[in-house]
């Protein structure tokens, strides 16, 4: 029996990754995706802690899927199965039963491998809510099943899980639990299937990406870089990127692979989150700011076109003006393509949570508001130096315009430019007309696959120097 699916997703691209794999789980049991919460059978909200009030929006959604389940009881169109997962479930568990006792499964990001199993259980006693919040995540890879349908051009892979490091503002060590790499050969079978599906650009992730220490196919241990170099062998791929990573990681083997691999892009996520150095060791980041500018300094002297992009936390715990202007003097020294940028909110049952030097939102407000004026500026910089270049794109979709197509730039932009359907899936050379403040506009030249190497991008760093905020 058909039955209809509704997934929304919240948070990271893991999180979406999780959500594409949950279909593929469902879908022997007779489930197909719908866009219509209307008229779904199931109803799965794959949730993320990291941001303010997380669990409050998990909730209110939940009221509304309350309603929408009533209505269907009413209407004779059946039960629809309510299901909370992903790291809000981690972290809530009994508590999302006890406010919310209308919810039929509760289970972490490690534990939808069961879902088959969880679904079975319901059914047999639909008076008995499941509860699933272990960390079998070695079991998880093994017991998924291959990929149901194609992701497209571009193409999420998780290779690892977890995280060690524990920051003392993230729930992430507590949500998904400990590092775990998967086995390398596991991982490139995936890619093969994904290539073989169409996928030609994957973005390899993790907690901590660059940690990554998988089983070898032949024994021993394979890190990021070697399996980049093993990934780059596949037929089809022409593209890889990696995130998130960590300072502390980027090994001299991945640096060289920034060198080496020309399908590895020339763009980078590598958050650092504060300037200042009393800040850092509050949130135990095990890295200094000067640690942060010789790791970006041998990425762009391995790789002189990289762009960097990075995550700013503002208004930590303590955070003095002086804290605030060492973030800013490093913002304008390094250059940046993109960013994130959010003021410190408490997260539950985090180290940071309990400091007594809490800062006053509206510090914190005021403070993001001038940072997010100097990234925004160096973001716009950045897309403006692009223009009368021609950069190689990788069409993915179509534009929001009649005849418009729309992919990416080595340097993870999004360009726009008129052209035929069957561009989509090609990389082509695209002569950049305009560089707005999030995008850029341009005209297809060619048809030919175009190298990044051979296009250097200019760095921020450069006029950064000079005094200038880009």
């Amino acid at each position: 029996m058909l039955r209809k699916l509704f997934v929304k997703t919240w948070g990271c691209q893991m999180n979406v990754y999780d959500s594409a794999r949950m279909a593929d789980v469902l879908a022997p049991l007779g489930y197909a995706q719908t866009a219509r919460v209307e008229e779904a059978d199931m109803v799965i909200l794959n949730t993320c802690h990291i941001r303010e009030k997380a669990t409050e929006k998990v909730f209110s959604e939940l009221g509304r899927l309350r309603a929408v389940k009533d209505a269907r009881r009413r209407n004779g169109a059946g039960d629809t199965v309510i299901a909370v997962a992903g790291c809000v479930a981690q972290a809530e568990g009994e508590e999302i039963l006890a406010r919310a006792p209308y919810v039929d499964m509760v289970f972490g990001p490690q534990a939808y491998h069961d879902l088959p199993d969880m679904v079975a259980r319901l059914a047999r006693s639909r008076n008995a809510p499941i509860v699933n919040t272990e960390f079998p995540v070695e079991a998880k890879f093994d017991r998924l099943p291959e990929e149901a349908s194609s992701q497209g051009v571009s193409a999420f892979l998780t290779i690892q899980e977890g995280c060690d490091k524990f920051c003392t503002f993230c729930v992430v060590p507590y949500t998904r639990g400990a590092e775990f790499s998967r086995p390398a050969a596991q991982v490139l079978a995936e890619a093969r299937r994904l290539a073989a599906g169409g996928a030609r650009e994957i973005t390899l992730l993790g907690q901590n990406v660059n940690a990554y220490h998988g089983e070898a196919p032949d024994g021993g241990a394979w890190d990021l870089a070697r399996l980049l170099y093993g990934l780059a062998e596949i037929d089809g791929i022409t593209r890889l990127r990696y995130t998130t990573s960590h300072p502390s990681d980027m090994s001299d083997s991945l640096i060289a692979a920034h060198r080496d691999v020309p399908e590895l892009m020339p763009f980078l996520h590598l958050p650092v989150q504060s300037g200042s150095d009393t800040v850092l060791a509050a949130m135990n980041r095990r890295h200094r700011a000067d640690d942060y500018r010789r790791v970006v300094a041998r990425l762009r002297a391995a790789r002189p076109d990289i762009a960097v992009s990075s995550d700013f936390i503002v208004g930590f715990p303590g955070e003095t003006d002086a804290d605030f202007a060492a973030t800013l003097r490093l913002v304008t020294e390094i250059g940046f393509a993109q960013a994130y940028s959010f003021k410190y909110s408490p997260r539950p049952g985090t180290p940071a949570a309990g400091h007594d030097a809490q800062v006053p939102d509206d510090v914190r407000a005021t403070r993001l508001e001038a940072l997010q004026q100097l990234l925004n500026a160096q973001q716009h910089a950045f897309n403006r130096q692009q223009e009368g270049r021609a950069l190689p794109v990788l069409f993915d979709r179509k534009g929001k315009q009649p005849g418009q197509l729309q992919g990416r730039s080595p340097y993870m932009q999004a360009v726009n430019a008129a052209g035929p359907e069957r561009l989509i899936g090609a990389t082509v050379m695209v002569r950049i007309a305009a560089g707005h403040a999030n995008s850029l506009a341009g005209t297809v030249v060619t048809d030919d696959h175009g190298s990044p190497k051979s296009h250097p991008a200019p760095s921020l760093a450069a006029s950064a120097h000079s005094g200038t905020a880009a």
